[in-house]
């Protein structure tokens, strides 16, 4: 998304949230209904709490213009040990990557003073991203891609939805019993 003529805002992926989230419903939802009585308020609490993280997780975002690059967390992810950074283009020196032991790589920049920060490769317009890291840098990022093909989100926000669905409807056929 433009922001402004010169600075653009690139969110997490809708995909890679929607996965996440679905799959917590999916995994989740049941424990309240499953409780005992003296648990099941709590449960429910607690799986409230869970949904609120799972959104503050993934409301990351980057913001880059010509003069830097900036990742944004949220206030949670700040707490939880993710946090923001500015890295300014002309200290960029270069870019690493390495394997991850899923096969995919990931991929790194590399500042003058031998820093390193992780660039998101989850999210959306990432094309345009990474063209803008080339024309800011002259790095090449032909080979730059996302951490994971764009349809492994779809497949678990699919497979989480049926899950939720199914969960749905043993408690509509079977009935609650507690």
């Amino acid at each position: 998304m433009i922001i402004s003529d010169n600075q653009y805002r690139f969110e997490t992926l809708t995909a890679v949230k929607s996965s996440l989230i679905t799959l917590y419903i999916a995994l989740i939802l049941p424990i309240p209904f499953l409780s005992f009585n003296q648990f099941r308020l709590l449960s429910f609490i607690c799986f409230l709490v869970g949904l609120y993280l799972i959104f503050n997780l993934t409301n990351d975002y980057v913001i880059a213009n010509d003069k830097n690059i900036t990742y944004e967390t949220s206030k949670i992810s700040s707490l939880l040990g993710k946090k923001r950074w500015v890295l300014y283009w002309k200290d960029i020196k270069q870019i690493k990557t390495l394997a991850t032991s899923q096969g995919s790589k990931v991929y790194y920049f590399i500042s003058k003073e031998e820093n390193t920060f992780l660039i998101p490769q989850r999210i959306e317009k990432f094309d345009r991203f990474i063209k803008l890291i080339e024309q800011q840098t002259n790095l090449d990022t032909n080979k730059m891609n996302y951490l994971a093909p764009l349809w492994t989100y779809k497949v678990l926000t699919t497979i989480s939805t049926i899950m939720i669905i199914g969960e749905i409807l043993s408690f509509l056929i079977r009935g609650y019993q507690y």
